[in-house]
């Protein structure tokens, strides 16, 4: 069975960011979103990555691009995102494009993750300091 589904892109999976090519080219790209709920987003970790946690009502809505992804995608994205290490997984996200409310993947990371820390709260990732993984 061939599934599609909705992802968040909040970064640096978002077009122009340096994971992008690995993870979602090639996807439908649906538009601008941002979290129905708010969220706790930081730039953290050495490699000054986005971190949101999964706690919704608490911090700021969190913006981003939404694309539709099929089910052979999500392992590439697993990766990339870090799920299977200690505190990161996948979360069901509700966002709003320009119109109406839907359910996308989204990327959580636990506390663990804020260590260190290099932003307050933030609700668009814009960061340009991230470092990918095979340049760490």
């Amino acid at each position: 069975m061939f599934l599609w589904h909705w992802y968040l892109s909040i970064a640096p999976l978002k077009r122009g960011f340096p994971l992008f090519d690995k993870g979602l080219k090639g996807a439908a790209y649906l538009g601008t979103c941002r979290t129905v709920a708010s969220y706790p987003l930081y730039i953290a970790q050495d490699f000054c990555g986005p971190v949101m946690l999964d706690k919704p009502g608490e911090g700021l809505q969190v913006h981003g691009e939404l694309y539709e992804v099929s089910e052979a995608q999500l392992p590439t994205l697993d990766e990339l995102e870090g799920v299977g290490s200690p505190g990161s997984f996948r979360s069901t996200v509700e966002v709003e494009p320009v119109s109406g409310g839907v359910r996308a993947i989204g990327f959580m990371k636990d506390e663990s993750w804020l260590d260190p820390v290099h932003s307050e709260l933030i609700s668009d990732y814009q960061d340009r300091r991230f470092i990918p993984e095979w340049e760490r």
